[in-house]
């Protein structure tokens, strides 16, 4: 049943193709995003769990 409606719908072979395009575009942008990022950013954020300083930060963190 799941089978002939699936094949009643015309062109549902490009959603497939559309989702793979979406998860590979998503993972190359991280990967480029993970080589770029400032070493500072990431060490900032690595030491943040051990900061029991509480700060208030009006927007985003700054480094």
């Amino acid at each position: 049943m799941k089978k002939d409606i699936l094949s009643s719908i015309e062109n549902i072979e490009i959603y497939p193709i559309i989702s793979l395009l979406i998860f590979v575009i998503f993972f190359i942008g991280m990967f480029i995003w993970v080589l770029r990022v400032d070493k500072k950013y990431i060490n900032h954020m690595k030491d943040m769990p051990f900061n029991d300083e509480l700060k208030k930060t009006s927007g985003y963190e700054k480094i």
